[in-house]
């Protein structure tokens, strides 16, 4: 049964003019909705026609409208609750990080006096892992064998000795990893070690780390954490 225009004209008018400011401000949209459509509805009852009343069915049908869109209302409330202190927790959780070092993805080593951090990610178990150290030039400086390794990240740690049997001098330098199984490559991923400096908030609102070296990291892309 479709409704009268006049009644939902003179419901409007009703309810615009005995709304007050402060209600407005203290009653959600969800309750606002709920009324409106109560006193559309018992408007609807008194008004319409004796001979033709409104089926149960379409009664019924009305009523699980409005729970259904009051529900939603409800539960997009409780997502953004949840989400709220989801991304609190996140915040708290990486401001932890701050002045640790972090393992991401990046293939620079930064060799200083006492050695140097960084690490790998294997897709798969190997049995011959190589990492070769390579200058600026793009010249094979060092290698080191890590023999059988398993599927995961990896740190290690790095001497600066050169292939000659030399230290390296202090200084920015490149790696790879070539990984095999049975003679057969497996996919290696390198990963570059730096130390969290900052606590940042992305522009999509999601908070990130600040990496030296590295800028501006999202939390999903570290390996690991030491």
């Amino acid at each position: 049964m479709a409704i009268d225009p006049n009644i939902i004209n003179a419901v409007n008018a009703s309810s615009s003019g005995t709304k007050t400011a402060a209600a407005k401000t203290e009653a959600s949209a969800a309750e606002e909705m709920n009324q409106r459509f109560m006193t559309l509805f018992i408007a609807q009852l008194k008004n319409q026609d004796p001979l033709n009343p409104m089926e149960n069915a379409e009664m019924t049908s009305q009523l699980a409208q409005m729970n259904m869109v009051s529900g939603l209302e409800s539960l997009n409330a409780t997502m953004k609750t949840l989400l709220g202190s989801y991304n609190e927790a996140l915040s708290l959780q990486a401001a932890n990080l701050i002045g640790k070092n972090v393992l991401v993805e990046g293939s620079q080593v930064v060799l200083t006096d006492e050695g140097s951090l960084f690490g790998l990610d294997l897709s798969a178990g190997a049995d011959d892992v190589n990492v070769i150290i390579t200058d600026a030039n793009g010249k094979e400086v060092a290698r080191q064998n890590l023999g059988q390794l398993k599927a995961g990240s990896l740190a290690f740690y790095w001497d600066g000795m050169g292939a000659d049997g030399e230290k390296l001098e202090p200084g920015v330098y490149r790696f790879s990893v070539a990984a095999t199984l049975n003679g057969e490559p497996i996919a290696a991923k390198t990963l570059q070690a730096g130390t969290v400096s900052a606590l940042v908030r992305g522009s999509n609102g999601n908070f990130q780390i600040e990496v030296a070296g590295l800028g501006n990291v999202n939390l999903d892309d570290v390996k690991q954490v030491f």
